[in-house]
């Protein structure tokens, strides 16, 4: 079996179909990856998927074998990853990710944990939603993050602030002339949900609402500031969102506290695998990052 049987097979089990998998994801023959994925069923020794005319499945055994092919496919890309690295050791660098918005607030924060050693150190930034920052320190892509707890990923996550929710509405909305907001006030409201993968403000927002005993009429799943805003704008719909939102927003939307707010954890992430010795250096000064002020 080899590297690219679990390529190929995963490909087929995220498009759900040979033919897009072969055209839009790995440039070859419908043919030629049918055939790839025969020889890995006679490898593994059972059928991995149902092939018919709307496409494919995967079968029960399929399920089982693409949990660990995701997860064989990361620890290698891990494993390249840290050779690279080792092979140019010359100068040590530290790559952050950043959820969408937060590094106007953190990164300064995170410098300043490694002022003395900025001369002697490449530091990359990244922004990106929180589940893809997960998937970067998994795959080694990344050293360390700020972002959501993400569940599914062998990942350390050290809490650094609680982010309480605001309610997120168009600046001409009736809510506005309110100091906050009610968990009532929410009812018969166009809601604006987020999507499955904001698992994460997902699970807390509909905690929350559950908890309340408040049902909203959902409409758009989204997963990003941007487009949260531009729906809230352009449907003249509301919803709950971190309040660090608040430094993104444009004229046309405005916030409101919630009473008695939910809140959710902005963690620093990071894998106990990474043996970068800078990535512990950093681990062991993240206790002093509520007290640094941004000046």
């Amino acid at each position: 079996m080899e590297l690219r049987h679990l390529r190929y097979f995963l490909a087929v089990a995220e498009t759900g179909s040979l033919t897009i998998a072969a055209e839009k994801r790995l440039h070859t023959s419908q043919p030629s990856l049918s055939r790839q994925i025969r020889d890995l069923e006679e490898q593994v020794g059972v059928d991995l998927l149902i092939r018919s005319t709307k496409g494919v499945e995967l079968t029960p055994a399929g399920k089982a074998f693409l949990d660990h092919a995701k997860l064989a496919l990361t620890q290698v890309d891990a494993a390249i990853e840290a050779a690279r690295r080792a092979a140019t050791p010359a100068k040590q660098r530290l790559a952050l990710g950043f959820l969408t918005g937060q590094e106007m607030t953190w990164l300064p924060r995170a410098m300043s944990l490694l002022r003395e050693e900025l001369p002697n150190i490449d530091v990359t930034v990244s922004s990106d939603y929180s589940p893809d920052l997960a998937e970067g320190l998994a795959r080694g892509k990344l050293d360390a993050a700020f972002l959501r707890a993400e569940p599914g990923f062998d990942l350390t996550y050290y809490p650094v602030c609680k982010e309480p929710f605001v309610v997120l509405m168009p600046s001409d909305h009736p809510l506005s002339e309110r100091e906050s907001i009610r968990p009532q006030d929410l009812m018969g409201e166009k809601f604006i949900a987020m999507a499955n993968k904001a698992r994460v403000l997902r699970g807390v927002i509909d905690g929350y609402l559950q908890k309340e005993g408040i049902t909203v009429e959902a409409t758009s799943g989204v997963d990003n500031p941007a487009m949260v805003m531009s729906l809230v704008a352009s449907t003249r719909g509301i919803t709950l969102i971190p309040n660090y939102v608040e430094k993104l927003m444009p004229w046309s939307v405005i916030s409101r506290p919630l009473l008695n707010p939910p809140t959710v954890d902005l963690c620093v992430g990071y894998s106990k695998a990474n043996a970068s010795p800078l990535l512990s250096l950093f681990i062991s000064r993240l206790s002093q990052l509520a007290e640094l002020e941004i000046n």
